[in-house]
C-alpha cells in the first residue's frame, strides 16, 4: 500500500508541477524577470529580489544589507519616508522585506490591476533613493533595537551566533545577518549608499510576479518601468571566501542564566544544493527525516525520547538552498537528571547505529510520499511558489533546477542517504555546543 500510495503521489506532483506556468525574460538592462501564472483569484504578488545579502558585504560593515533593507522605505525623488507602504495599504494590499546571508527581497501582495502602481514605486527606489544623516541615525537605532528583542534578550541566538562563527572559519555566513552589534553602531550613509548604488541594481536583480497575470503584460510594465534604469557596470562578479579543509572539531559551552534548559547542539558543514547537482542535498533532506524529523519515527525521537527516556526533544534540520557551504544540524534537550555529556554520548550512538544499520524501506517510503505531498500542498501558496523561485534563483540554481527538485526527491535511495550522512556526519567538520545557566550544568 505504502508504495502504491508513492505512485500515486509522484504522479500528482509530475502533473501539478507540469500544470506550473512559468515563463522568463531577460531585460536588455540584464533584470531577470519570472512570470507565474495563477489565475484562481485575482491577485498578484510582485516580488524584487537581489542577488546580494549580508554574505556580500564588505569586511567590518556587518549589518548593512539588512540596515539597507531598512532604509528603502524612506524617501525617493518622487515618494516621502513611509509613502511606499502608505499607498501599497491603501490599495488594499500588503508589504514588506527580508535579507539573508543570499538576497534581499521586496513584495507587495495587491490586487492584480495595481500591478502597475507597484512596479512603478519600485522601480523609482531602485534607482532613485535619497538618504539623509537623519535616516540614518534614526534607522541605525531601529535596527540596533531589532537585535537587541531578537539576538541580545536571546541566550538561543546569542549561542547560536558564536556556533555559527566557530562553524564558518573563512566564510562570512560566520557572521550574523543583521550584524555584529559594534560594527552596526558605526554603519553610516557612505556605507549604505555605496551599497545601495553598487547593488542595487537591475543587472543585480530579479523581478518576480506571481498571480493573475499574462507573461507578455507583464513583460510590457516590466520594460517600460524597469528597462529605463541602466545597468551597473561595476558589478562584482559574486565571489566569496570559502572554506578551508575543516580538520578538528570545534567545541563550545555557552553559558546564561536565562537559560530555561539546557542542551547539546551538533553542527556540521554540508553541500548545498548545486545547479544540476542537487542529488546530493535531496539526499541530507532526507536525513534530516530519519535521524530528527517525527519524535514517533525518527531514529533519536525513538531511541532518545521514547526508548530510554533520555531526552524530552531532539531534532535534525539541513539548510539546502544557498548559495555556498550549508550545514546539518542536530539538537537534543536532555530529560532532568540526564546530564548533557551523557545526552551527547546517546546522541551519538544513534548516529552510530543509524550508519550501520539499514534502512526501514517503509519509514523510507513514508518519507517519501510526505516530502511529495509537501511539494504539492506547496503550490497552492502563490506566494510561496513566487518565494520558491526567488531563493531558488538568487542562490545559483536555475528555473529548471528548481521544477527539477521534486523528481530528485522522489528518486533518492538508501545508498544516497548512507552516503550523505557518512561525508556529512564528520566531527572534524562540526562545531558542538551546550548552552546551559550554570557551570554546574556543564558536564
Amino acid at each position: 500500500m505504502l508504495r502504491l500510495a508513492a505512485l500515486l503521489t509522484t504522479l500528482w506532483t509530475s502533473a501539478a508541477l507540469a500544470a506550473e506556468d512559468v515563463t522568463t525574460y531577460t531585460l536588455d538592462n540584464g533584470m531577470d524577470v519570472v512570470v507565474i501564472e495563477d489565475h484562481r483569484a485575482p491577485a498578484v504578488v510582485h516580488m524584487m529580489w537581489y542577488r546580494v545579502g549580508s554574505a556580500d558585504e564588505p569586511v567590518g560593515a556587518s549589518g548593512v544589507a539588512h540596515y539597507l533593507e531598512h532604509l528603502l522605505f524612506k524617501a525617493t525623488e518622487t515618494m516621502e519616508s513611509g509613502e511606499f507602504s502608505r499607498v501599497v495599504a491603501e490599495n488594499g494590499g500588503s508589504d514588506n522585506a527580508f535579507t539573508s546571508y543570499d538576497y534581499t527581497a521586496y513584495f507587495q501582495r495587491v490586487a492584480a490591476d495595481r500591478l502597475e502602481l507597484m512596479m512603478r514605486m519600485e522601480a523609482d527606489r531602485m534607482e532613485n533613493l535619497r538618504l539623509t544623516e537623519d535616516d540614518i541615525v534614526t534607522e541605525r537605532n531601529v535596527v540596533l533595537e531589532e537585535r537587541n528583542q531578537r539576538t541580545e534578550n536571546s541566550p538561543g541566538a546569542l549561542a547560536q551566533e558564536q556556533f555559527r562563527a566557530a562553524q564558518y572559519q573563512n566564510h562570512r555566513y560566520g557572521v550574523p545577518i543583521i550584524g555584529w552589534k559594534h560594527e552596526m553602531e558605526q554603519l553610516s550613509l557612505d556605507d549604505a549608499q555605496s551599497f545601495y548604488d553598487l547593488y542595487y541594481s537591475p543587472n543585480n536583480a530579479i523581478l518576480i510576479v506571481a498571480g493573475d497575470v499574462e507573461p507578455e503584460e507583464v513583460l510590457a510594465l516590466a520594460e517600460e518601468h524597469y528597462g529605463p534604469i541602466p545597468f551597473e557596470p561595476n558589478l562584482p562578479e559574486r565571489i566569496r571566501p570559502q572554506e578551508p579543509p575543516q580538520r578538528a572539531e570545534r567545541r563550545i559551552t555557552y553559558t546564561d542564566p536565562r537559560v530555561s534548559d539546557p542542551y547539546v547542539t551538533r553542527s556540521y558543514l554540508a553541500p548545498e544544493r548545486d545547479s544540476g547537482a542537487q542529488e546530493k542535498a535531496a539526499a541530507l533532506v532526507y536525513l534530516a527525516n530519519l535521524l530528527g524529523g517525527s519524535p514517533f519515527s525518527s531514529a533519536l525521537g525513538v531511541a532518545l525520547q521514547f526508548d530510554t527516556r533520555t531526552a524530552v526533544y531532539t531534532n535534525a534540520g539541513y539548510g539546502a538552498t544557498n548559495l555556498d557551504t550549508s550545514t546539518f544540524g542536530i539538537t537534543v534537550v536532555p530529560t532532568e537528571g540526564v546530564s548533557l555529556s551523557e545526552a551527547e554520548a546517546a546522541m551519538d550512538q544513534v548516529i552510530s547505529d543509524f550508519l550501520e544499520n539499514p534502512i526501514d524501506p517503509d519509514l523510507l517510503e513514508r518519507i517519501r510520499t510526505q516530502l511529495t505531498a509537501s511539494e504539492i500542498f506547496a503550490l497552492d501558496d502563490v506566494q510561496g511558489r513566487a518565494r520558491r523561485y526567488g531563493v531558488g534563483l538568487t542562490s545559483g540554481l536555475t528555473v529548471e533546477d528548481i521544477q527539477a527538485w521534486p523528481d530528485i526527491l522522489q528518486a533518492v535511495t538508501e545508498e544516497d542517504i548512507k552516503a550523505a550522512a557518512r561525508e556529512v556526519l564528520n566531527k572534524d567538520q562540526a562545531v558542538t555546543g551546550w548552552v546551559v545557566a550554570n557551570e554546574e550544568q556543564a558536564q
